[in-house]
């Protein structure tokens, strides 16, 4: 399912190089489960990656 806008949302928050390279790594790792961001006053404080591991 894919979300479409009329026009991209913009961010006010600039997002570190580190942040962002932490972001892309666990995205591009995970297989089944979720990335979370946690964001207090406009800033990601934090980042908790659930990964499933599936047995077939």
């Amino acid at each position: 399912m894919s979300v479409q806008y009329e026009k991209m949302p913009t961010f006010d928050t600039v997002i570190s190089k580190d942040i962002y390279d932490k972001l892309q790594k666990y995205l591009k790792d995970i297989q089944f489960g979720s990335v979370t961001l946690i964001i207090q006053d406009g800033h990601i404080i934090q980042i908790e990656k659930n990964e499933k591991i599936r047995f077939r």
